[in-house]
């Protein structure tokens, strides 16, 4: 990592001199970092990875080593997603800092080996400890309670052959005096809840599958059984969020039991997240909402769609400023939910920063949609208003069909009222909200007459028309002035996601839920109209940090990409998921274009069904040369190994390699063999998993994959408007 410092020092050495030197009063004066006062060197070294502060920087001089034992540097240590940090690099700081650290986080650290871990008992000072992803198992974990005395807070795995029984009466002291717990299940358990009296804070993650790897059916009745049932008096945030799978949710109902019972009193924070359209009935919903509704201190709500009614959510939000709330699929709460956000059902509406409508349509795959069943553009004004202070708005699977003529309140566009939430740093809108219209020229190519009727004449494909320049540049004043509305209104968005109808990721992990409550591509005339013009004009947010361009058929050649690249230089995440026709890969040599300039670039996913990642590919991709994660999905895609190999030789950050595309199980299983061999010892945190996309052992290597890499990289799904201890399913 000391090119990381060297490249930090030179680039600050240079850009002082530049800034101090004056030709007019000064001769040859320079000022280089040793000449920065303290608390600049201070802030700059925050930004060094710590293994690398404390194993380089802290060698160059004595005052950068008194500087990088600096309280303020070494007090919260977190080396998640320090995938160049191996496990001596680990185990040297774990030595250093022993006696410094008061919060360490090791989360996603899954290459990191158990006698590592086992170091973790030194660190006796430390309060706040996240091992989500690491090697822990039921005696390691007993080993680190029982010496960490001082521990408040705790995130960890429930793994397979979890068993509390294996904890020590030490341990388990130490468990009594959390609070703040964050459990990832991966097996049927109550993990270490029982043990945690004094909880305010409980975060779950359920990940269980309903069959085991040898095909027998898992089941939560042994739970049954458990006398320890935790109870939760001085519980103030619960959050749950599950994979698909009856487990999951049997197992949920079973932790919330108690609630059935009696509601804690300080509960302030309820976010329960289960994917699927029929989602499991929980009777005690309502007097829930009811409790929540009366402390007055409520902040965050999230429930599925089958647990609430209109009447409870009235009671739930009434007489409370709620900071984040989440509606995803609840067609049923449409009238609800602006009434009280518009009409005084919240004491303060202002205080809300996050807001997710996602899917929350009435009516969800009929094309004869009336007024009241898209976002209308008066009613989004008014929440702009009202709600001046959302930063993370979630808009994906609604519809917005635009008019020429003006709508209610003289609103030209629904991105005219989106435009007035100056605050707004992360939107996820559907495609059709961009469009300024029907693209007539779309409409006859679609209104052709069948070719029964017209002989051998050849009938154009729906979303592959044939390319004119001289069209696209003649729609693309008219066709983009929503866009440019919102855009000019919002230019500090530094995450937005353009989703389009129809999109369900090739992989199987969620394609059973999300299917059920997708419509059909193709099904939204609006949508289409969106293409290259519009992907051009996000040249315009020039602090754009995550784009994902989802189900869009109307891109053409993929021109726009490369302009807008051209200007988001700063692009650090990217994902691209059926862009055009899904017959060809039409934009593939825009898509080259744009990635040789993505400099910035760190994690790209790529689904297309017919994808080619041949040599032309990988080598435009090696330009981004801080690329660290790479996911691809291709059904029918094809790749070359050599290429592949030469492409991860060249970028050497890249520590994640997924491709599941097309080609035989022998083919890919070499290429993912010889990129192990050769890569995984001097990259510890190395994941390559190359695999036929259709192949039916799919689903298990999938279940092989580290959670923290495959929530981030192998789902396509929405990020915005989420709490970030709730990611999305």
């Amino acid at each position: 990592m000391s090119w990381i410092v060297r490249g930090i020092s030179e680039d600050m050495h240079r850009q002082i001199v530049q800034a101090v030197f004056d030709e007019d009063t000064m001769s040859s004066t320079s000022v280089g970092m040793s000449d920065l006062s303290d608390e600049i060197l201070l802030c700059i070294l925050r930004h060094v990875p710590v293994c690398d502060l404390v194993k380089n920087v802290a060698n160059v001089c004595h005052k950068l080593h008194t500087l990088c034992h600096d309280k303020s540097l070494l007090t919260n240590v977190s080396l998640s997603e320090e995938y160049l940090a191996d496990d001596l690099s680990v185990r040297y700081v774990l030595k250093q800092l022993a006696n410094h650290m008061q919060s360490l986080s090791l989360n996603g650290c899954y290459w990191l080996s158990g006698s590592t871990m086992e170091l973790l008992a030194r660190c006796r000072g430390v309060t706040h400890l996240d091992v989500t992803g690491c090697r822990i198992t039921s005696l390691r974990l007993s080993r680190l309670l029982s010496s960490l005395s001082l521990l408040r807070s705790l995130a960890f795995d429930v793994t397979p052959g979890f068993n509390s029984a294996q904890l020590s009466s030490e341990a388990v002291d130490s468990l009594s005096r959390l609070s703040e717990l964050r459990q990832t299940l991966l097996t049927p358990s109550y993990g270490v809840v029982p043990c945690c009296a004094q909880l305010r804070k409980l975060m779950l993650q359920f990940d269980i599958s309903d069959v085991t790897r040898e095909g027998i059916g898992v089941c939560c009745q042994l739970m049954m059984g458990q006398s320890s049932v935790p109870h939760y008096q001085q519980l103030e945030e619960f959050t749950a969020r599950l994979a698909p799978g009856e487990v999951n949710q049997t197992l949920l109902l079973l932790y919330l039991a108690v609630f059935s019972v009696h509601v804690p009193k300080r509960l302030r924070v309820f976010l329960v997240s289960i994917p699927g359209p029929n989602p499991a009935h929980w009777p005690a919903a309502p007097s829930l909402a009811q409790s929540l509704g009366q402390g007055g201190e409520l902040e965050a709500l999230q429930l599925p769609r089958s647990w609430l009614d209109s009447l409870s959510l009235r009671r739930a939000l009434e007489g409370n400023s709620p900071k984040h709330l989440s509606f995803s699929r609840c067609p049923a709460l449409w009238t609800q939910v602006f009434q009280s956000l518009l009409e005084g059902g919240v004491r303060d509406a202002k205080q809300l920063t996050s807001l997710n409508l996602s899917g929350i349509n009435k009516v969800l795959y009929s094309e004869c949609r009336s007024v009241e069943d898209q976002l209308v553009p008066s009613t989004m004004s008014r929440l702009a208003a009202g709600c001046s202070n959302i930063k993370h708005l979630n808009l994906m699977h609604t519809h917005y069909h635009h008019e020429s003529s003006p709508g209610q309140g003289g609103e030209t566009h629904l991105c005219a009222s989106l435009a007035k939430l100056a605050h707004l740093r992360s939107l996820t809108l559907p495609a059709c909200a961009l469009s300024d219209g029907l693209n007539t020229h779309q409409v006859s190519l679609n209104n052709t007459p069948s070719p029964l009727f017209l002989g051998l004449k050849k009938n154009p494909r729906v979303g592959l028309q044939n390319y004119r320049p001289d069209l696209e540049s003649s729609l693309s004043e008219n066709s983009t002035s929503g866009l440019s509305l919102l855009l000019a209104g919002c230019p500090f968005l530094e995450t937005l996601e353009l989703i389009g109808p129809g999109f369900v990721s090739a992989l199987p992990r969620l394609e059973p839920c999300t299917r059920a409550s997708v419509e059909p591509r193709g099904m939204c005339e609006w949508a289409r109209g969106v293409g290259d013009a519009h992907l051009a004009a996000l040249e315009a947010l020039p602090r754009l940090r995550r784009l994902s361009l989802v189900g869009l058929p109307g891109v053409l050649k993929g021109t726009g990409l490369v302009q807008l690249t051209r200007q988001c230089r700063d692009l650090r995440v990217l994902s691209l998921a059926n862009m055009g026709s899904l017959k060809t890969m039409n934009y593939c040599p825009a898509l080259l274009d744009s990635l040789k300039q993505c400099t910035q670039l760190q994690e790209l996913r790529l689904e297309q069904p017919y994808l080619n990642a041949n040599e032309s590919f990988f080598e435009a991709l090696s330009c981004c040369s801080r690329l660290q994660r790479l996911c691809l999905i291709s059904r029918s895609g094809t790749f070359d190994p050599l290429a592949v190999e030469t492409f991860m030789e060249r970028c050497s950050h890249v520590i994640m390699c997924h491709m599941f595309m097309g080609g035989t199980l022998v083919a890919c299983r070499t290429l993912q063999k010889v990129l192990l061999n050769r890569f995984s010892v001097e990259r510890s945190a190395l994941s390559v998993v190359i695999y036929p996309l259709q192949h039916e052992d799919l689903t298990s290597v999938i279940r092989d994959i580290p959670l923290t890499l495959l929530d981030r990289i192998t789902l396509f799904q929405s990020h915005v408007a989420q709490p970030p201890h709730l990611s999305p399913l």
